[in-house]
């Protein structure tokens, strides 16, 4: 997993990325213009931060999450191995939003509004994904954020338990995807099943008309 960040108008010209979630016990260390981030009982690796990135990277585009190319991540290996790091940077092009169809649900043993779904995604596979949405139901098309999505907010999403079931991801309210227009109610998104196919990388730019007012 390689999930990357650049907002030069907020934080300059530093590229931060992650490869493993977030610890409790984080620590730093700084060689030249690489920050690594570590987990500092593991000593595992979390991610690195790389400063003046764009004298390294060129064509560096984005307010929040961008898609590294491969040449890209080549080179950040590089600049890991000059500063004495590992060059343990991994190209990651799975996408982290995409159009999911919800198979099956049940409700949540220790929970009045919460429900267990089976979500298909993309490459044929099969998520469990809690929903606390009180408009989710068996059959919608839905979004999907998977493990290493970058809400709009900066928010993360990592898989973890909701009232100890297992849920891998989350099924996201146009709110919640920053769509224009986006209904401020509760409600995930269920998207036109004849204009979305199950497993296609969610279109944001596409997305942005459906709550055009008239």
């Amino acid at each position: 997993m390689l999930i990357a960040s650049y907002n030069p108008q907020h934080l300059g010209d530093v590229l931060l990325t992650m490869i493993n979630p977030d610890s409790v016990n984080q620590a730093v260390e700084k060689k030249e213009n690489v920050v690594r981030i570590y987990d500092s009982k593991t000593k595992q690796t979390l991610g690195y931060n790389f400063f003046d990135v764009s004298k390294t990277l060129t064509g560096l585009n984005g307010n929040g999450q961008i898609e590294l190319t491969v040449e890209q991540v080549e080179k950040l290996n590089q600049l890991l191995a000059a500063a004495g790091f590992d060059s343990e940077l991994v190209f990651d092009d799975e996408p982290k939003f995409v159009v999911g169809y919800v198979e099956e649900m049940e409700a949540h043993p220790d929970s009045d509004h919460l429900h267990i779904t089976q979500t298909r995604v993309d490459g044929d596979r099969v998520l469990q994904i809690v929903c606390g949405a009180p408009n989710i139901e068996k059959g919608q098309t839905v979004v999907v954020a998977k493990q290493g999505a970058m809400m709009p907010t900066g928010t993360m999403i990592w898989n973890g338990k909701l009232r100890g079931v297992e849920s891998d991801g989350m099924i996201c309210s146009a709110r919640e995807l920053g769509l224009p227009n986006a209904p401020q109610k509760r409600g995930i998104l269920v998207l036109p099943a004849d204009e979305y196919q199950t497993g296609e990388e969610f279109d944001f730019d596409k997305a942005a008309t459906l709550f055009t007012k008239n």
